[in-house]
């Protein structure tokens, strides 16, 4: 969240987290990983009660108990929950990167690779560039279409229309790719109206990667993690349509460890005390 603080800021958006953890506790670690954000120490879980997310599936004596599921809301100014992201797993979230690609249309300024062919330019980029295991992030391909070419939407029948796909591998969940609404367009030599995109569209897609350990497999020399897909169009014109094309495509992040740093020893939290 830090990462992308001044990202949100920028867009008029501030910032907190909420935690079970103490007022001292939270001070330590915020100071120890330079949070530039407000946290709100609920040491009794009430808000995160009310907020129906207390974590009910620790065990109410365990030292863990009263934490929330992980997620992130996004409020109006007038305190309104608009969207919210969440996760059952406690080590698995949303990345504020996605968030703020997929909630908000945000254009991160972040590396860019740009892919060009006969028919459209691709630049596929990524809500982060540095994950730690449980991450949820969003992968984005922005596509120009040339001048008077045009693509098929998925929906179409009796042509072949664009499709992003990602390599299928263990470690990484995929999810289902979010396509733009097509427009109807008449092919008059033909007398046929079919969904079709055209200028510049955005496709959107998530993956999860698991744990480092289930990642060394994907990992280069380099110590990188290599996500890898591609994209499959036929483009045409006003006369003709040309060879079906495959793209591969490939995106590159930093793998980092958990933060696995315990406060000192007067700050640690002994088993629970709380009611259900």
């Amino acid at each position: 969240m830090e990462r992308k603080r001044k990202s949100f800021e920028q867009d008029g958006i501030n910032v907190a987290a909420l935690s079970y953890d103490s007022v001292e506790t939270l001070k330590h670690f915020s100071k120890r990983r330079g949070i530039g954000f407000t946290l709100i120490s609920d040491p009794g879980s009430v808000l995160i009660r009310k907020l129906g997310i207390l974590n009910r599936s620790v065990p109410q004596r365990h030292v863990f108990f009263g934490i929330p599921y992980p997620g992130q809301y996004l409020f109006s100014e007038k305190g309104v929950a608009k969207a919210k992201f969440f996760e059952q797993n406690y080590r698995d979230r949303f990345t504020a990167g996605s968030v703020m690609v997929r909630q908000l249309g945000v254009d991160l300024g972040v590396r860019r690779t740009e892919i060009e062919t006969d028919h459209l330019k691709v630049s596929l980029w990524a809500s982060d560039q540095v994950l730690v295991g449980g991450n949820r992030i969003t992968l984005v391909l922005d596509i120009n279409i040339k001048d008077r070419m045009h693509v098929y939407a998925p929906e179409v029948e009796g042509y072949i229309p664009i499709k992003w796909e990602l390599e299928k591998v263990a470690g990484v969940s995929n999810y289902t790719t979010i396509y733009p609404q097509p427009e109807m367009l008449h092919l008059p030599v033909i007398e046929e109206i079919v969904p079709v995109y055209q200028n510049s569209i955005r496709l959107l897609t998530d993956i999860k990667v698991g744990q480092k350990k289930q990642l060394e497999h994907l990992l280069s020399d380099m110590g990188k993690l290599i996500i890898r897909g591609r994209l499959r169009y036929q483009a045409c014109d006003d006369k003709i349509c040309y060879l079906p094309q495959e793209i591969p495509l490939e995106w590159i992040f930093t793998l980092d460890d958990l933060d696995r740093t315990r406060v000192p020893e007067n700050l640690r939290r002994k088993h629970s005390t709380s009611q259900q």
